[in-house]
């Protein structure tokens, strides 16, 4: 079973990790979420779940308006020819539906198979904003907690200029 909401939050809190989440509707694309989210401090965030064509998942995690060529991005990253990953893959490894991508979701890969890239331009922004395992809330997070969330779940995330 894939992480609640509250064991994501324990989570942070047994991580010493302070957030402030604000709930809202769904949102499903980066419009609507601008339309919804009012004046939300921090950098804005997309995630891209991908996978190689040698089977290795990829999480890109940049700013929203962030352009990502998917042809020029695996010499950015080191990986092979990208698509997208499909919603049941999406399921079982990050535990979140479409819509719901966030680095958050790596508290549900134990096996650590997803590569994470984080974008280095929205590494720049001291806050960052992500939903929390659910489509439905934005959850603004300190970049350094971020990254020390991600190395808890076992990642050693890739910082690097991919938009």
């Amino acid at each position: 079973m894939p992480a609640t909401r509250d064991e994501f939050f324990a989570r942070l809190e047994a991580l010493g990790i302070e957030t402030t989440t604000r709930d809202h509707a769904p949102v499903y694309t980066v419009e609507e979420a601008q339309a919804l989210r009012g004046e939300i401090p921090g950098g804005h965030c997309k995630n891209l779940f991908l996978k190689d064509d040698k089977g290795n998942l990829w999480l890109i995690v940049c700013l929203e308006e962030a352009q990502i060529d998917l042809k020029a991005a695996p010499a950015r990253i080191g990986s092979r020819r990208l698509s997208f990953g499909k919603p049941e893959l999406l399921m079982e490894v990050l535990g979140v539906e479409p819509g719901s991508v966030t680095p958050f979701g790596l508290i549900n890969d134990g096996e650590v198979r997803v590569n994470v890239v984080l974008d280095a331009k929205m590494m720049a922004h001291e806050l960052l904003n992500y939903h929390p395992l659910e489509n439905n809330a934005t959850t603004t997070i300190r970049t350094a907690d971020l990254l020390a969330f991600i190395r808890s779940c076992g990642h050693d995330p890739k910082i690097v200029a991919v938009a």
